[in-house]
């Protein structure tokens, strides 16, 4: 992997980042396994569909999952924060449906570095927070060349990088070797009509 995205990702422990875009789940997902530990994953009950944890087997182990349903996000966040300050998860994952305050994201901040945990919301397009210590743009991206056994490309922009330059990278998750994979973009790989040389 490049260095100025080694430098962001894996996400900086401590510290409350935020994702956002059609592919924020699996970038959440990648997230997670490259935490390595217990996760802690909160969203409001209302929302349709479920988290299921063998579906993100992949990823990480199922066991290793705890989700928490919320009646709303106020109550979501009062979790969160008390998840992040307990310490006993690695990574603490929330689906946010509002923008996020100041305050209340400075609360989960100050949370995070007391716990030592990773917290990471899930928002929508417009909703990031002052206080995150990063946000990402995720989106699929197309591969023709991509055979059935591999994940789907990503491109993730780090559009905010409050101790750090930003940058874009299109990455794809390695199935068998559990590991994320940094990837030239469709159109600068080996044989295609735009390569160099």
């Amino acid at each position: 992997m490049s260095s100025d995205f080694a430098a962001s990702f894996p996400l900086c422990p401590a510290r409350v980042h935020e994702a956002f875009g059609p592919a924020a789940l699996a970038f959440a997902a990648i997230a997670v396994a490259q935490a390595r530990g217990d996760v802690f994953w909160i969203r409001e009950g209302w929302r349709s569909g479920a988290l299921n944890p063998v579906g993100l087997s992949d990823f990480l182990d199922p066991a290793s999952l705890l989700v928490a349903e919320v009646r709303d996000q106020s109550e979501g966040l009062a979790v969160m924060e008390e998840a992040l300050r307990d310490g006993a998860s690695r990574i603490v994952v929330a689906e946010l449906s509002q923008p996020l305050g100041l305050t209340p994201g400075r609360r989960l901040q100050l949370a995070a570095k007391a716990g030592r945990s990773i917290g990471l919301c899930l928002i929508g397009e417009g909703m990031g927070s002052n206080a995150a210590e990063t946000r990402w743009r995720c989106t699929p991206v197309f591969d023709a060349a991509a055979t059935p056994a591999d994940s789907t490309l990503h491109r993730w922009e780090l559009i905010k990088n409050k101790s750090g330059t930003s940058g874009a990278w299109h990455v794809r998750w390695d199935r068998a070797a559990r590991r994320l994979n940094l990837v030239s973009p469709v159109a600068e790989r080996p044989g295609s009509a735009a390569a160099p040389g």
